[in-house]
C-alpha cells in the first residue's frame, strides 16, 4: 500500500508541534490527573466537550472575511471609506495569516497550544467587537476607520494562530476518531464562511445598521471563548524545544512548486471571500440574494473539499486534477464577473466546486509530496507563511483594479491569468515525486 492510499481529509491535519521535545501531550481532561487513569465515562463526556469546542472554534475562523464583504457597499457609504481603506481592509487579514503563522509553534512551545488558542479566541472576540465601533466621540473626525483597521488586523492575527494550532490538537486528542473529527473540523471551516455570507445581510436588513450586522459575529466567538476557558486553564504549560528534523523544504524545487500553487489558489480563494458579494451586487443582484449565492458557492466548496483529496490520491500523479480544478476556479470567477447574468448561479456554482477542490488538492499535496510527518509540517508552515502572505495580493489587486477602472471586468481578466498560472504550477507540483528526490512509487 502506498502513502496515497491513506490520504484523506483527516490526513491533512498537520501537527505544528511535531518537532517539539518533549512531545506535546494530549489535552488534560476532567477526570485526568496528568498521566494517571481516568474515568471512562468522564473521559467520554470530556472528549465530546473538547471536540465540540474545537469544532466551534473552526466555525468562527472565516466569518470575519465573508461578513465584511456582505455589507461592504453599506459600510463604504455610511462610514465614508476612501478607496484605499477598502483595499486595505480586504487585504490585511489575509496578509496577517501569513505573517503570524510562523509564530504559532513558537508561542505553543512557551505557553501550550490550548492556552495560545484561548488567547487567540480572546483576541478574535475583541477584534470583532472593536471592528464596527465609532470613536468619533473620543477623537473628533476619526469615525469608524481606525477601529475597522485595528479590529480587522486583530482578527487576522488571531485566525492565523488558530489555523496553525487547531489541526494539531484535533489530530493529537482524537487519534481514534480522525475520520469523524477531521470531517467535522474541515466542514466547520467552510460553514463559517457560508454563515458569514448568508446571515450578515439579513441581520443588516432586520436592524438597519451595518454595525449590528458585524457585531453579531462577536457573539458566537465570545460563547466559544467561555466554553474553551476551563479546558485551556487546566493545562500545565511545559517548556519545549524544537529540533530540526525532516528535509529542508526551503531548498527544494518541488516544495516551491507546491507553495506557488498554494499562493495562486489563495489569491483566488480569499478574493472570493472578499469580493464575490460586491461583484454580484454591482451586477444588479440584491444584497440578500448575493449573500445566498456566496453561501451556496461555499457549500459547493465543501463538496469539492470532501471528494477531491481521495480522488487526487487515487491517481499515479495529480497533474490532471490540479490543472482541471485550477481552470474551473479561474474560469468560474471570471464568468461570475462578465458571463451572462442569466447563468450567474451556474458561474458561482462552478467557482465554488472548483475552489473547494483546488484548495483540497493543494493541501493534499502536502502529504503526497513528503515522506514523513516532520517534512509535512515544515512544508505546511512554508505554504501557510508564503501562501497566505503572497496570496493576499489577490484581494489587493482586485481592489486596486476596481478603484482604477470603476468596474470588476479587469479583475475577471486577472483571474483568468491567475487560474492559468495555477494550472501550470499545479501541473509541475502534481508530478509523481517526493520532496528530497525520487518518485512516490520508489522508482
Amino acid at each position: 500500500m502506498t502513502r496515497a492510499d491513506n490520504v484523506d481529509v483527516p490526513g491533512l491535519l498537520i501537527d505544528a508541534e511535531i518537532d517539539d521535545i518533549p512531545p506535546a501531550a494530549p489535552t488534560l481532561l476532567p477526570g485526568q490527573s496528568g498521566g494517571g487513569p481516568e474515568s471512562p465515562r468522564g473521559s467520554r463526556r470530556a472528549l465530546v466537550y473538547l471536540g465540540l469546542c474545537l469544532v466551534l472554534i473552526g466555525l468562527n475562523l472565516r466569518t470575519v472575511f465573508s461578513s465584511f464583504a456582505a455589507v461592504l457597499p453599506e459600510i463604504t457609504s455610511d462610514a465614508g471609506l476612501p478607496g484605499w481603506a477598502v483595499v486595505v481592509l480586504t487585504t490585511v487579514p489575509v496578509t496577517l495569516l501569513g505573517v503570524f503563522a510562523p509564530l504559532a509553534p513558537v508561542l505553543a512551545r512557551r505557553f501550550g497550544a490550548e492556552r495560545v488558542l484561548l488567547g487567540a479566541m480572546a483576541v478574535l472576540t475583541a477584534g470583532l467587537l472593536l471592528r464596527p465601533a465609532d470613536i468619533g466621540g473620543l477623537v473628533p473626525g476619526a469615525g469608524h476607520l481606525p477601529t475597522l483597521l485595528a479590529g480587522t488586523a486583530a482578527c487576522g492575527a488571531a485566525i492565523a494562530l488558530c489555523n496553525v494550532l487547531l489541526p494539531g490538537l484535533v489530530k493529537r486528542d482524537f487519534p481514534h476518531r480522525l475520520g469523524l473529527m477531521g470531517g467535522l473540523y474541515t466542514t466547520a471551516i467552510c460553514a463559517s464562511a457560508a454563515l458569514g455570507a448568508g446571515f450578515t445581510y439579513p441581520v443588516f436588513t432586520a436592524t438597519g445598521e451595518w454595525t449590528s450586522a458585524l457585531w453579531f459575529w462577536a457573539v458566537p466567538a465570545a460563547v466559544v471563548l467561555l466554553l474553551f476557558l476551563p479546558v485551556a486553564l487546566r493545562q500545565h504549560p511545559v517548556r519545549h524545544q524544537a529540533v530540526n528534523l525532516g528535509v529542508n523544504v526551503w531548498r527544494s524545487a518541488v516544495a516551491w512548486q507546491v507553495t506557488i500553487f498554494m499562493v495562486l489558489q489563495a489569491m483566488m480563494s480569499f478574493s472570493v471571500f472578499a469580493w464575490l458579494a460586491p461583484i454580484l451586487r454591482e451586477r444588479g443582484v440584491d444584497g440578500g440574494t448575493a449573500g445566498l449565492m456566496v453561501s451556496v458557492s461555499i457549500v459547493l466548496q465543501m463538496t469539492g473539499s470532501l471528494f477531491a483529496p481521495a480522488l487526487a490520491a487515487r491517481f499515479r500523479d495529480q497533474r490532471a486534477i490540479a490543472v482541471v480544478v485550477a481552470l474551473m476556479t479561474g474560469g468560474g470567477f471570471a464568468l461570475s464577473i462578465f458571463g451572462p447574468l442569466e447563468l450567474i448561479w451556474v458561474w458561482t456554482g462552478l467557482l465554488g466546486l472548483g475552489q473547494g477542490s483546488l484548495t483540497a488538492v493543494a493541501l493534499t499535496l502536502i502529504m503526497l509530496r513528503t515522506r514523513d510527518g516532520h517534512t509535512a509540517a515544515h512544508l505546511s508552515g512554508m505554504m501557510q507563511g508564503v501562501g497566505y502572505g503572497l496570496g493576499s495580493t489577490g484581494t489587493l489587486m482586485v481592489g486596486q483594479l476596481h478603484q482604477a477602472t470603476g468596474s470588476f471586468t479587469a479583475a475577471g481578466v486577472l483571474f483568468l491569468v491567475v487560474g492559468s498560472l495555477a494550472a501550470v504550477f499545479g501541473y509541475r507540483a502534481g508530478r509523481n515525486c517526493y520532496i528530497g528526490g525520487s518518485s512516490r512509487s520508489g522508482k
